[in-house]
């Protein structure tokens, strides 16, 4: 894996772990030589994981619109810094830029991404793989509600399945590296 999208908080939320593990998470990519992709943000967990991986000696490449630089406080000190017009042009350039995804702690902002993500891969946009890294428990509920959607027959097992879980930053990482490439997109966009 080349590059990671990390989609998180522009906030910090309220237990001391999500903020450790947007540093964690950081860092990690930065000792493997993995590069950060994210919406380009300097304001919380989005702020923590691009300043860990910069000052861990990696790259962050951030990708922000332009009505929001002003909001969440554009981040200048990263590898590269996207302007984009619209969150459509940023989910897409993110995408784009990324080998795979993982979602740690964040709101609406950060279900809008990881969802876009999945859906535009059941629909063949790409095979990239994706993950919840599941710190303290935050993504419980939303794993119980996912595993209602498939057992009333909204979503195959198989599509469910695609959405790896894993408590702990290493296990998230190989969990998406060894998931690279296993599949082929069904259509090109």
């Amino acid at each position: 894996m080349r590059r990671l999208a990390v989609y998180c908080g522009s906030s910090m939320g309220t237990d001391p772990a999500f903020e450790a593990t947007a540093r964690g998470l950081g860092e990690e990519m930065a000792r493997r030589g993995i590069g950060l992709v994210y919406g380009g943000g300097r304001l919380g967990l989005m702020g923590i994981v691009a300043d860990a991986v910069m000052v861990n000696g990696g790259e962050a490449y951030g990708v922000i619109p332009q009505a929001l630089i002003d909001l969440e406080v554009a981040h200048t000190g990263l590898t590269e810094l996207h302007i984009v017009t619209s969150m459509h042009e940023r989910k897409a350039m993110m995408t784009e830029l990324t080998d795979a995804f993982v979602a740690i702690p964040g709101g609406i902002g950060t279900l809008d991404e990881l969802f876009e993500a999945w859906s535009w891969n059941a629909l063949g946009y790409h095979a990239k793989p994706f993950a919840l890294l599941n710190v303290s428990g935050f993504w419980d509920g939303m794993i119980a509600f996912l595993d209602t959607v498939t057992t009333s027959g909204f979503m195959s097992p198989a599509r469910r399945g695609q959405l790896l879980v894993a408590e702990a930053i290493p296990d998230a990482i190989d969990m998406l590296d060894a998931a690279i490439g296993r599949t082929e997109p069904k259509m090109v966009w």
